[in-house]
């Protein structure tokens, strides 16, 4: 059967987008692939579709619970009943049900964590597996080094297993990015599509202020006067809580989102926004990540982000209909000395290296730099998985050269955002990438015309009120 037949079978497209149909004849001859395609493009097909094509389950590694949860709801939409989340949400009896059937279920979801679960690593060797998929491949490189080293991990665990093709997926990724991943993942010879990361329907703003007291008013009145749906993005959770509450004073639909709240809460949230019942969300870079929310029309930073990648995958995040998005960058001087601190505020320095030998050598556990609050879990995950790869003094060198990596990265976003050139440009040639085509309204600098792509926001004729998820969700399942 052709693949477009297939294709009209399961899922009921007549074609493929631009990539898809490639990839997926790279897995069918069982190669490794490393595919880049832009939000909004598909990605997800390119693993879906060989699953009912090879008749064996499909693993993916999925970064976030939310992400897990959206993918494995999108295909129970489809029709597709054999999908599985295996994550922290399942209890115990269910994490033993899914395991004992596991090999039962066509497309299996989990994070790098659980995959390297003792019990999961046994009965993933007990299978046959038609692929494995590592989704948001960019992680491995952003995250791996300094955040979750058990993306680090998965590779390993790839040389022991005689396993099928293994796919990364990702929306944006530079040379050195895709390096990682193909040497991470320990990739043979892999089928590579790199698609270019420029969206020409977001159209790209910026507007410098002489201080952040001036950001605040044009954000509140931006946001009054605009419509949504939209993100804005903000430095820190507690600005992300202060924002929200100004625009639900306000008479805006907005909610706070960050880490530090429960998972249940974050889900419940995202899938307001999702629904259509907020029209802001006011975010750390927590949230956004695989959002399948078509319609997103405006991307707000209240401040400089930390690296190009992260600014690129969070505009990313609007426009996926193809209908004209802004993205607008915030900027005032300072912003990139705040940009440093926060990047580097959770990596373990070379007197952590130290304390860290010292409790050993005195016979005590490591873990006590934890209870005594002298580095962040993170840091103690970071410190404590290079220490068993390298020694003392290859780790002092390894954590200032990842200090002086995110300090580059911070610079080189810093140049791009004061740019007088064509900030598309710019993004695009960070990427290795040439630009194919300026499209009208550009960029701030090529000149853009705000009104020609933001809409009037209508009034709402009262408030929201933000309630508790628990409060809500049982007025929904109560028809209320």
């Amino acid at each position: 059967m052709e693949l477009e037949q297939t294709l009209a079978k399961y899922f009921g497209y007549t074609t493929f987008r631009p990539g898809q149909k490639e990839v997926i004849e790279a897995i069918l001859e069982e190669k490794d692939v490393i595919a880049l395609l832009p939000t909004g493009m598909g990605k997800s097909l390119c693993y879906q579709l060989p699953g009912y094509i090879l008749q064996k389950p499909v693993l993916i590694v999925s970064p976030l619970l939310s992400l897990m949860q959206d993918q494995v709801e999108e295909l129970k939409r489809f029709g597709e009943k054999r999908v599985v989340a295996l994550n922290s949400f399942l209890t115990v009896s269910e994490k033993r049900y899914v395991l004992h059937f596991l090999e039962q279920y066509r497309f299996i979801f989990t994070s790098p964590e659980m995959l390297l679960q003792q019990q999961v690593q046994d009965k993933l060797s007990q299978m046959q597996l038609g692929l494995i998929v590592v989704d948001e491949a960019h992680c491995i490189s952003q995250w791996g080094f300094d955040f979750r080293p058990d993306y680090l991990r998965i590779g390993q665990w790839f040389l022991q297993v005689n396993r099928p093709p293994v796919l990364a997926l990702s929306a944006t990724a530079t040379n050195k990015v895709v390096n990682d991943i193909r040497d991470t993942l320990s990739l043979d010879t892999p089928f590579e599509f790199l698609y270019n990361v420029d969206r020409p329907n977001i159209h790209l703003g910026r507007v410098v202020f002489e201080d952040r007291v001036d950001k605040t008013h044009w954000i509140m009145q931006h946001v009054k006067e605009t419509s949504g749906p939209g993100i804005l993005y903000m430095s820190s959770r507690k600005r992300a809580e202060q924002y929200s509450e100004a625009l639900i004073q306000a008479g805006i639909r907005a909610a706070a989102y960050h880490a530090g709240y429960g998972a249940e809460d974050r889900q419940f949230i995202q899938q307001q926004f999702i629904d259509g019942e907020l029209d802001w969300i006011v975010a750390t870079n927590a949230f956004g990540m695989g959002i399948n929310k078509p319609d997103i029309r405006q991307v707000i930073h209240e401040t400089m982000p930390a690296n190009v990648e992260n600014y690129m995958q969070e505009i990313g995040r609007a426009g996926r209909d193809g209908q004209p998005a802004l993205a607008i960058l915030l900027y005032s001087d300072g912003d990139e000395e705040l940009a440093k601190f926060v990047v580097t505020g959770d990596l373990p320095t070379a007197g952590h290296v130290d304390r860290y030998q010292e409790l050993l050598n005195q016979q005590g556990h490591p873990s006590q730099m934890l209870k005594n609050g002298e580095l962040s879990e993170t840091a103690f995950r970071v410190l404590d998985y290079w220490l068993q790869q390298e020694t003392m003094e290859q780790v002092k060198v390894r954590l200032n050269h990842l200090a002086l990596e995110k300090y580059r990265a911070v610079d080189k976003m810093h140049k791009i955002t004061r740019t007088k050139d064509c900030i598309r440009t710019q993004l695009v040639g960070y990427f290795g990438q040439k630009l194919l085509k300026k499209p009208e309204n550009c960029c701030e600098n090529c000149g853009i015309h705000y009104d020609e792509i933001n809409k009037v926001r209508l009034k709402e004729k009262k408030k929201i009120e933000m309630i508790p998820w628990e409060s809500r969700l049982k007025q929904l399942l109560m028809g209320c």
